[in-house]
């Protein structure tokens, strides 16, 4: 399989359509771009994106939102046509670079238990389990318990040190 060429960067107000887009194929409970510019103005919450390198598509995304010195994830998504190939783990990457150089300690997020690939994701990148949310995910067949995982952030998490502003596979 070949490893896709990408770079992340921060999202522009002008990306939220697309960010929309992507997030509605890889959520059945997908956030329109409304939803997304709301979650976006609350303090401390950025976005950053993945694009393919070559042609400048929307491969995944990253939202997070800080307050004193925590952050949470709040989505992480990947084209579903493109997953397997180093993007969430990098758009991961790039968000806790981003909220270790905005101050954050510590990072939180929520997954459905049974989703065993980004648990795999946010285990090997250092997070853990330290609490549940029965019922927390609505589904058409029911509802699931989230996983809530935390990790702390330092400032080996940055990128040479300083805050995310482009990577490059």
């Amino acid at each position: 399989m070949n490893r896709a060429r990408f770079r992340i960067h921060a999202l522009a107000a002008t990306e939220l359509d697309a960010l929309a887009q992507i997030h509605a194929a890889c959520f059945a409970e997908a956030w329109d771009a409304d939803a997304l510019a709301t979650l976006l103005a609350m303090p401390g919450a950025f976005a950053l994106l993945a694009r393919d390198e070559d042609n400048g598509v929307l491969l995944g995304f990253v939202m997070i939102r800080g307050a004193a010195d925590e952050a949470e994830i709040i989505t992480l998504g990947v084209d579903p046509a493109r997953r397997r190939q180093g993007l969430g783990r990098a758009l991961l990457a790039a968000g806790l670079s981003e909220a270790a150089a905005r101050g954050s300690v510590r990072l939180f997020l929520e997954v459905a238990a049974d989703n065993s690939a980004a648990l795999a994701l946010y285990r090997a990148a250092g997070f853990s389990e330290i609490g549940r949310r029965a019922d927390y995910y609505h589904r058409a067949n029911g509802k699931m318990t989230a996983l809530v995982m935390g990790r702390a952030v330092t400032i080996a998490d940055t990128i040479d040190g300083s805050a995310i502003r482009q990577i490059k596979n």
